[in-house]
């Protein structure tokens, strides 16, 4: 990567909210090329080409303190407008959106809004620092862009780790043209919770910043290389699994003092070998399917025979959820928005931050949907409702969690989404480093810092064919997207803006720089992307 001075994007007003305005970054040295500006003319003159209906859907988004009922227990957390998820927002493509954001947040506290997968204006992505300054508390930001693609997509802040609370909520983008034929729809979103049951995400961030180092924590696992499956998921060697036999592993946790260290959120021992070792490392005391937790489950009644369109969206933390409905087959046809080659499947295993769209024909009964939290041994639960009978047990374990689970790994991009053939123009190594014992994640053994104006980016130009190789040098796995781009895993593979990158493997993603601006690329482990696992893709100028 270059050395680029970012200082000189900071215009003099950056900080009050609703500015969100940033300058071309050039720096003193004739050596250092300067970077496209967020708001410059060629982020208008992108915006102008995309494809538009002329249609306005305004929404207001109010982010504020909140209160949850999670079946008798009380959370109090920061949400939309008083629910979480928040509420759907749901355009047609080519509307443009206009969100205005108020920001009720207690004390200080600044925000924003991402719109996380979809290719839009760079000035209107909500990455303060980068896109737009901070929303400080009690001003409002407005969000105006063309949603050109359909697909599922979803939103949430980029301050801190807000993502981590109820700040969270769907959007779909329908096609007018949709080729799919199904009767209804349902929208799934999944969620890991902690906020306000055992403490804040910013108060385990800052447990999980002091690191193992020192601390008497043998029964954590971190697998060596030599122990780290062959499961690589750029699609070589992966695809769909047979999990027959497989079991997760026990629950395991420490509420005891280490070194005086209060283990109150760190997870010791959450292993899978689907993620190639380590599963995660923050407990959580729920798992919620559309806020509900498996007490109070959400119930989808519909009818027996009915043909629905699942949307499933993973809002979590620090989870990958295994998601099967009980009783049926699942038809993969969409992952992060863009479409597949059909697949039939069992199961899904789904990172932080991706979404898959499946059709299910309904059978007869009521059928438990279950999100096992891989490597956790706990789960979040719905119900699909389509005729009389008792619910199941709330800790039903369907036998189709242990059939075929399918990852990206093993779906292919449609015809009409298939990037052509085509030799890349760049070529940038995304090592990614760190590890729990000092909590140090990065990329390319840099720790990114919001704060921080003198990141270097990796540097694109427009019209480029850009290849990321992403280097697992962790023993940890890692959900890696990219802001404003989708790319292709490989060649023909799955058009994606988020994917898993196992522990030891490497994955090869391509992407055609078409976007212009100032782009985010980070782990959507919410808290390895904040303590630095985070890096910026720029257009020259």
């Amino acid at each position: 990567m270059n050395s680029i001075h970012r200082r000189s994007l900071l215009l003099a007003g950056l900080g009050i909210a609703g500015v969100g305005t940033l300058a071309a970054c050039s720096s003193g040295s004739s050596n250092t090329p300067a970077l496209l500006s967020p708001s410059g003319t060629a982020v208008a003159q992108t915006e102008k080409k995309r494809r538009s209906t002329g249609t306005e859907r305004k929404v207001t988004l109010t982010a504020a303190p909140a209160t949850l009922d999670l079946a008798g227990v009380t959370a109090r957390t920061w949400a939309y407008d008083g629910q979480a998820p928040g509420k759907e927002i749901r355009i047609s493509a080519g509307d443009t959106l206009v969100a205005e954001l108020s920001n009720q947040l207690p004390g200080k506290t600044p925000t924003s809004v991402h719109w996380h997968g979809l290719a839009l204006r760079d000035d209107m992505d909500g990455v303060p620092m980068v896109t737009q300054g901070d929303v400080r508390a009690g001003s409002t930001f407005t969000y105006r862009f063309i949603a050109a693609d359909p697909g599922t997509y979803w939103f949430h802040p980029h301050s801190g780790v807000q993502l981590d609370r109820g700040l969270y909520a769907p959007l779909i983008v329908e096609d007018p043209r949709e080729p799919l034929s199904y009767d209804d729809e349902w929208v799934v979103v999944l969620d890991d919770w902690l906020d306000g049951v055992t403490g804040t995400p910013d108060e385990a961030l800052a447990e999980l910043r002091q690191g193992m180092s020192g601390m008497d924590v043998g029964g954590h696992n971190s697998p060596s290389a030599g122990s780290t499956p062959g499961h690589d998921m750029s699609g070589h060697d992966m695809g769909d699994m047979d999990m027959d036999g497989m079991s997760a592993s026990p629950f395991a946790s420490s509420s005891g003092d280490s070194d005086g260290m209060s283990m109150r959120f760190m997870f010791m021992g959450a292993t899978s070998d689907l993620l190639g070792g380590d599963a995660g490392d923050v407990k959580y005391p729920y798992h919620l399917i559309n806020g509900k937790v498996p007490a109070d489950p959400h119930v989808y009644t519909s009818k027996p025979g009915r043909r629905v369109r699942l949307r499933f969206i993973n809002a979590g933390g620090d989870t990958a959820y295994r998601v099967a409905l009980g009783g049926h087959r699942m038809t993969v046809t969409h992952t992060d928005g863009f479409p597949v080659e059909h697949r039939q499947t069992d199961a899904l295993l789904i990172g932080m931050g991706e979404r898959y769209d499946v059709l299910v024909t309904l059978g007869d009964g009521v059928f438990p949907l279950v999100a096992l939290a891989e490597g956790k041994d706990a789960t979040g639960l719905a119900l699909v409702r389509t005729a009389s009978g008792s619910a199941p047990s709330v800790t039903v374990r369907p036998k189709e969690l242990d059939g075929t689970v399918t990852t990206a790994a093993a779906l292919k991009a449609a015809d009409d989404v298939r990037l052509p053939g085509r030799k890349a123009d760049v070529v940038h190594r995304v090592e990614l480093t760190g590890g729990m014992e000092k909590y140090d994640w990065a990329i390319n053994g840099r720790k990114f810092d919001m704060r921080n104006p003198d990141a270097d980016p990796f540097l694109v130009e427009e019209g480029q064919r850009v290849r990321l190789d992403f280097v697992n040098t962790t023993d940890m796995w890692h959900p890696m997207h990219l802001h404003g781009h989708t790319y292709q895993l490989g060649s023909g593979g799955a058009r994606k803006d988020t994917t898993i990158v196992l522990p030891k493997k490497t994955v090869s993603v391509v992407f055609d720089a078409d976007n212009p601006g100032q782009w985010m690329l980070h782990c959507h482990n919410v808290y390895h992307g904040e303590v630095g696992m985070m890096a910026l893709v720029a257009y020259r100028a």
